[in-house]
């Protein structure tokens, strides 16, 4: 199993990093930490736990237990650490419980952050950290998806698609014996949520809130002439080296080939500053695997989660959020399925929601982070 270093860093604004490391096989490893930025508006003690991955195999759990009773789960599989998703976990300043705590700390109330295409679990960081202010109970699971991030280094089969990220997911759950009662995911990590829903044994043991930020259950329609289109992006960023000098030189070419400048500064936060042996100037690498995340953009695309959507698990409510000023374009169609699909849900046990987050593009938890805490603020509200 994997076991938690800690060490008492300052307790004023800033949180705790926590190292997990390789413990029940007695292995030696170094523990880092590393202190968080400052957060002036936030008072309370937070703590942040980063996975720090072995060789060791780790005998886990089903993958069905994530989502379910203990009851549910059969038989075990063998995971190995080295497999595990990259990932940070947020705990408001209540929480007492540890992946490796006795089973007499009772697990609190979790949520799981997931992110877009070319994106990483750091676009999150700072709403968690302000959710987990807000929600002292609760704990937030910051996740970077295969091939992208942290997670961008370790070996996944393919294909790359929805319901392998999905997957991936699941298995990060049951490794930490975690169950979520609400998951949230923006755009390509809003159909990633809605998989992981999909591929989990039913019934669910407890219900668990579903938010899908600006993306559709089924078709993915490109904005406007002049939007930046995510294809188009990936196809661009395939021409470019592995590794750059600058990163302006990097935000300056993709401006010019047509991406806005937000975009553009928001792609380069996947560079990372390296060294070369031997040699005292420095360059930037790419973190992301970029075919792979090729591969699974096509998945986005093609993949179809309106089965699920209409005909909703019993225990489970799935919120839609439509930016304002979404890149993505909404079709009538989609509008008119989901409100149908509301009625259906009712009827049925389960939910179906549609929410329009103002004053917000695509990138909703940038654009309008107060809008969107105050939407989603219901669903750890009653811990």
């Amino acid at each position: 199993m994997l076991g938690i270093s800690s060490s008492t860093l300052s307790r004023n604004v800033e949180f705790r990093r926590f190292n997990l490391f390789e413990r029940r096989f007695g292995h030696g490893m170094p523990t880092r930490y590393h202190q968080g930025s400052k957060l002036s508006s936030i008072s309370r003690h937070l703590e942040e736990v980063s996975l720090n991955h072995s060789s060791m195999p780790f005998k886990g759990s089903r993958i069905q237990m994530t989502l379910v009773d203990d009851k549910v789960a059969q038989s075990p599989i063998l995971l190995k650490p080295s497999d595990i998703l990259a990932y940070d976990l947020v705990q408001g300043a209540d929480v007492r419980w540890s992946y490796i705590a006795h089973k007499s700390v009772p697990e609190p109330p979790t949520a799981v952050l997931l992110h877009g295409i070319l994106g990483s679990r750091k676009n999150w960081g700072t709403f968690a950290r302000r959710l987990a202010h807000e929600f002292p109970k609760w704990q937030f699971l910051l996740v970077d998806l295969r091939c992208h991030g942290d997670s961008a280094s370790i070996s996944k089969r393919g294909p790359h698609t929805v319901a392998s990220a999905a997957l991936d997911v699941l298995k990060l759950l049951g490794h930490l014996k975690l169950t979520p009662r609400v998951v949230v995911g923006h755009s390509f990590g809003g159909k990633v949520a809605l998989s992981m829903v999909e591929q989990a044994a039913k019934p669910l043991a407890r219900p668990v809130r579903v938010w899908v930020l600006d993306a559709t259950p089924g078709k993915v329609r490109a904005g406007a002439n002049g939007d930046d289109h995510p294809a188009e992006l990936i196809s661009f960023l395939s021409t470019l080296p592995d590794e750059v000098i600058s990163k302006r030189d990097v935000v300056d070419a993709l401006v010019r080939e047509g991406f806005s400048k937000d975009v553009a500064q928001w792609v380069v936060t996947n560079l990372r500053s390296r060294v070369p042996p031997g040699s005292s100037s420095s360059s930037f690498s790419w973190v992301f695997n970029l075919k792979g995340i090729a591969e699974m953009y096509q998945s986005y695309e093609e993949t179809n989660l309106w089965k699920l959507v209409e005909d909703v698990p019993r225990g489970v409510h799935v919120n839609f959020l439509k930016a304002e000023r979404s890149l993505h374009r909404w079709a009538l169609e989609d509008l008119q399925r989901i409100h149908a699909a509301e009625e259906q849900a009712v009827e049925e046990g389960g939910g179906v929601e549609m929410h329009v987050l103002e004053d917000a593009g695509h990138w909703v938890h940038a654009d309008n982070p107060d809008g969107l805490f105050k939407i989603l603020s219901f669903s750890f509200q009653g811990y």
